[in-house]
């Protein structure tokens, strides 16, 4: 006959401390829903069976205080329930999470810069307008918090007031920035296809920690590749230019 299981967490020599659904949702701070739909998912085990009654274990405990965490890091529960899996496989969490973070790191370094809109439009004057701030905002240049406005980068704030005031139309300069931007995207994905496909989609082939070196590594690599190769087609498109300009006063 089985001994009724107290309100309690339950204590046995053999299994340590256990807990009813209740009591687990407790400790974990979620509610008794959620432990049942990350059950569904499998994202929990299932609980071990006294009778009728489900008793979870502290790694139960264990595993949705690292769901919490991961989920406060901003991953879906489907990427965690696949890092989870690659744990279960024998995998080294930690390392799997290193991965993780040298691919979604962000890779600008840019500054951003917040000021009042009047501000902003002092820096262009006659040039900033319901139109103008319309296309920044949709290109991803800045942002609006009330009567403050904060652009993502100061260094392309500072370039893009020295071509207004060289003569250039911040809407030209706007025109031009979506299509740098397109370039920029081509750009960036040939780049995430080569590391996808020669780099991470070898992982079973390496060690995941030598992984995450790589990837840290190439970061620069593509920086410098793109900045190196923008100097040149620069040097290319003057050179060009020039000689279309002085072609027609040569003797």
């Amino acid at each position: 006959m089985l001994t009724p299981v107290s309100d309690e967490a339950v204590t046995e020599p053999d299994h340590g401390r256990e807990y009813r659904i209740a009591e687990l949702a407790e400790a974990a701070g979620v509610p008794v829903r959620t432990l049942r739909y990350y059950q569904e998912r499998r994202l929990l085990p299932p609980p071990r069976r006294q009778g009728r009654i489900g008793l979870y274990s502290e790694e139960h405990l264990a595993r949705l205080r690292m769901i919490a965490n991961l989920l406060e890091r901003g991953h879906t529960l489907e990427g965690i329930r696949e890092l989870l899996a690659a744990w279960e496989q024998g995998r080294d969490i930690g390392a799997v999470l290193g991965v993780e973070k040298a691919v979604t790191t962000p890779w600008s370094t840019e500054e951003p810069v917040t000021m009042a809109m009047d501000e902003l439009a002092a820096l262009f004057p006659g040039e900033v307008g319901a139109a103008s701030v319309e296309r920044a905002l949709e290109l991803g240049l800045i942002e609006i918090d009330g009567d403050r406005v904060t652009h993502w980068s100061r260094r392309q704030l500072d370039a893009t007031v020295t071509l207004v005031r060289a003569g250039v139309p911040l809407e030209a300069v706007l025109s031009a920035g979506r299509e740098l931007q397109r370039s920029m995207d081509g750009l960036a994905a040939m780049f995430v296809d080569l590391i996808a496909t020669h780099v991470v989609g070898s992982l079973e082939e390496q060690d995941l920690g030598d992984l995450t070196d790589t990837l840290a590594r190439l970061r620069p690599g593509a920086q410098v590749t793109v900045e190196a190769g923008f100097a040149a087609a620069m040097d290319r498109q003057v050179r060009a230019a020039i000689d279309r300009l002085l072609g027609p006063l040569a003797p």
